[in-house]
Formats: C-alpha cells, structure tokens, sequence
C-alpha cells in the first residue's frame, strides 16, 4: 500500500473523536457526508445524487467526488466524511490502522478490471508473459489482482515486465498512441480507451479469469465504509443510506441510458454514450449482510495469503463487517 496515506491514517486516527453530526433522534433530516472515487462507486450514486438535489430524500445528503484514493482517506479519518466508498483491500487497512474506526456497510462494485489491447493474441494469463502491461500504481487493487493471476497460473513476476503509472487515463493514453501496448484497466476507463482507438479491444475480462480459480471467493473492487462514531450516533440515517444506496445501484442497472445522461451530468465520464457502453462492464452492485461479509472476507483471504500488507498485515475481525444494518 501507499506509504504516504497509511500514514496519514495514522497520524489522524484520534480525528475520529472530533466529527459534528447533525442528528435527528428519528435519524431523518440527518446530514450525511458522503465521498466517493471518480468512477464506477460514484456512477452506483448518481440516481441518489439527483434525488437529493430535488429534494427527495429522507437524508441530507453532501457528497464528495474525488480522484484519488488518498485524498477520499485523509476526509474519511480527519472527520469530513461520514461514509466513503473505497477500494475493498483499503478498507481493510483503515480499519487496521484506526483500530476499528470504521465498519464495511455494502459491496459497491464487483470486479470491473479489464485487459485493454490491440494484440488479438493475447487470450489468457499465460499469453502475458514476454510481454510488457501497463497498470496503474503498485498497491492498487489492478496491482494485486494481477500479481495474484499471474503466479496461480505459473507466470514469474520475472517473466512479465509490469509498468506502473500514477492514473489510469495514463495508462489510457499509452494505448491509444500505440493499440499493440497491453493495459490493464478499471471501467469506465477501459471503454474510454476503446472509443479513441478503434484497434483496441477488450481481450481480457479479469473477473473471469479470478473465477476460474476461485470457487470460494469473489473478485471485490469496491466497498462502502462508515465511520464507528457516525453509525453509533445515527444508525437510522446510515441504514437509509444503505436502502438509498441500493436503490441507486439498481437504478442504473435497470436504467442505463438515463443513468448515463447522469454519469454525464455528474462529470464522471464525458460524454452519455462512452457512460452507456460502460455501464454494464461496470458490475455495480450493493450486497450486504452476511452475503456481503461472505464475498468480502474470501477475497481478502486470498490477498493476504499472496502479500499481508495488502489488507494491513492481519485479516480484519468481525467488527469490520456490519451485517444487520437496519433501520
């Protein structure tokens, strides 16, 4: 993981105790800081967005939309946020380092990691070695994810050159100069990087790949995270989130061109009709209870048993999952 914010984390972790929640004791008109990442847990949110904005929800809601991992922790721990949505294995971590400040509420997104190429020969893992794969940073969930296929199918960390950037539109603007480049890319940015370049071609699902190893687990990008203090303080209001929140994700399931006219007028993707192609590619979702605590805790298994630090050294306990949130 990024040195730099799990020190952060550490530093900040008495922040906890300093968070202002308006509440109400019946939990509605209850203010909830929600933050998200630029990209697929921000597109499970938009129909949300909208209905706060008219007026329509039972919560006040103020939401943040970021770009970067980092600066979504350092609001989360420093007391602005309320609720965030974060890369699973990062959960993990935080909850590690704020020692049990925070608790997992909902799987928000499944696996949404793709081979991006115009090298039709690529089909399977094994086809990697040799070659050279762009991704983004060390530490991220790509990362980890492709770490861990390479050696369940025999493939050296020596036998593939892996190239890290700081973003994905980095790793985006490599294949679109050059289609015969290997990138490995989250949604919606794998199908951004089609839409520039005709050559290019989803050759690879990650998902997929994962499942054939694993019967036990699921691939888990993303989960949704509550502060301790704000859940002990205004469990009504974070249960409405969650019956929000599912609303929403299936909203855009069930609704994609309008939730891609949305995606759009959030600013997540540019244009509506990259966001329409996206969507489904997306595997948005909001799995909770003990199937939520199910997918998450197998996934983080298989992380820790390939490298410890990637979940913050140990396993979570099963105060990091909230499996009967309701209202």
């Amino acid at each position: 993981m990024k040195k730099r914010w799990i020190s952060i984390a550490a530093a900040a972790v008495l922040a906890f105790g300093t968070m202002t929640v308006a509440a109400a004791e019946n939990g509605e008109g209850v203010t909830v800081r929600v933050g998200s990442l630029k990209g697929p847990t921000s597109m499970g949110l938009v129909s949300l967005m909208e209905e706060d904005e008219n007026g329509e929800t039972d919560n006040d809601y103020e939401f943040t939309m970021v770009t970067a991992t980092d600066e979504l922790l350092a609001q989360m721990i420093g007391g602005k946020l309320d609720i965030a949505l974060i890369p699973a294995n990062v959960a993990s971590v935080l909850y590690q380092k704020t020692d049990g400040g925070i608790h997992v509420i909902d799987i928000n997104t499944l696996g949404v990691v793709y081979v991006i190429s115009g090298d039709d020969t690529i089909k399977s893992i094994p086809d990697l070695k040799g070659k050279t794969v762009y991704l983004t940073g060390k530490g991220t969930t790509p990362d980890y994810v492709l770490q861990y296929l390479l050696k369940e199918n025999g493939v050296g960390l020596d036998e593939v050159t892996l190239e890290y950037k700081s973003e994905a539109a980095e790793v985006a603007a490599i294949l679109a100069s050059d289609p015969d480049a290997i990138g490995i890319l989250p949604q919606p940015f794998a199908t951004v990087a089609m839409s520039k370049n005709e050559n290019l071609k989803n050759v690879m699902d990650l998902t997929q790949e994962w499942d054939k190893l694993n019967k036990d687990s699921r691939l888990v990008t993303g989960v949704t995270v509550v502060s301790d203090e704000f859940w002990k303080e205004n469990q009504d209001a974070a249960a409405q989130f969650l019956d929000d929140h599912e609303e929403s994700s299936e909203f855009i399931n069930e609704n994609i061109e309008e939730g891609a006219r949305l995606t759009e007028k959030r600013g997540i993707i540019e244009k509506a009709a990259i966001a329409q192609k996206a969507i489904p590619y997306c595997n948005i979702t909001c799995i909770t209870g003990e199937e939520m605590k199910e997918a998450l805790s197998g996934y983080l298994q298989v992380l820790y048993e390939m490298a410890p630090e990637s979940v913050g050294g140990e396993l979570p306990d099963d105060g990091f999952y909230l499996t009967d949130l309701e209202k």
